[in-house]
């Protein structure tokens, strides 16, 4: 066992999108996290509510004050792009520029929170259109992005998604294609261990395929819940990630709908399950 996977734990604030930041920083505090992915969307942040780079920045050094005020990290800056009005792969031009050119404010923003590490993922292409053309775009979009990520000495980490999310990069043999096909060495990966399950694949052969490019972990159980309360070997992705010596953060995503009108309780039993892991392990 790797006594400091246990330093590496964070949680992901999305779950928190109909609570304050007051909120999320008091229940964070609660529970004892000391890393977040910061889901960078309203209520507690979204670039264009600003007009100018420098309003954005004053209002993450407000953010980032009130975090290091209360011992937390950020240490994956995660911009809500899965759905409208942003696309990698959409048929129009400009559709794929202004989402890129997002990405940009988004590099600008992570280095205010002292943060090099952004969360992607390719979305979904127009089911109703070749996936080859859409497949182009994202790859495309994606050498784009990086050749702007290598500007602020920026990591994109991309997450595969479910076949209802994404008709793209679902599992890891198209995970394999898309790095390959960028071959940009700031593209990393961020293994989902739900969307995992759902392609029926395993952590060892992510790892043995892709490890050296895997510097995130999404951690939940069965349909994003508590952990231990779904069908997931939670604890045997533990063991193995010790084994291996990973040595990247593994962020709770414990985002199942369910949750959202009680955030605090999901995430503060999560983590009493990984306290109680830990001390036996």
């Amino acid at each position: 066992m790797d006594i400091n996977l246990r330093n590496r734990i964070a949680a992901m604030s999305v779950q928190y999108l109909q609570f304050s930041l007051d909120y999320l920083i008091d229940s964070y505090v609660k529970c004892g996290i000391h890393n977040i992915e910061f889901w960078a969307g309203e209520p507690h942040y979204y670039r264009m509510d600003y007009l100018t780079r420098f309003e954005a920045g004053n209002k993450l050094k407000s953010i980032k004050a009130r975090f290091t005020d209360n011992g937390i990290k950020v240490i994956m800056f995660t911009p809500e792009t899965l759905n409208y009005p942003y696309s990698f792969s959409h048929p129009d031009q400009a559709v794929r520029n202004r989402t890129v050119e997002f990405f940009d404010m988004c590099c600008q923003d992570a280095l205010e929170l002292d943060c090099h590490r952004i969360f992607i993922n390719t979305g979904c292409g127009l089911r109703d259109i070749k996936r080859e053309e859409s497949w182009k775009r994202v790859v495309d979009s994606l050498v784009r992005l990086c050749d702007v990520g290598k500007k602020y000495n920026i990591d994109f980490v991309l997450e595969q998604l479910q076949p209802y999310e994404s008709n793209l990069v679902t599992t890891l043999a198209e995970m394999k294609q898309v790095i390959k096909d960028v071959g940009q060495p700031n593209l990393k990966i961020c293994l989902d261990v739900v969307a995992m399950e759902v392609a029926g694949e395993n952590m060892k052969d992510w790892f043995q395929e892709l490890g050296e490019d895997i510097e995130h972990i999404h951690l939940a159980d069965q349909n994003h819940q508590i952990l231990g309360t779904g069908g997931y070997p939670i604890k045997a992705y533990l063991e193995y990630l010790g084994l291996v010596n990973f040595d990247g953060y593994i962020s709770l995503e414990i985002n199942d709908s369910i949750y959202w009108m009680d955030p605090h309780r999901s995430l503060y039993q999560s983590i009493d399950y990984l306290n109680n892991y830990f001390a036996e392990a």
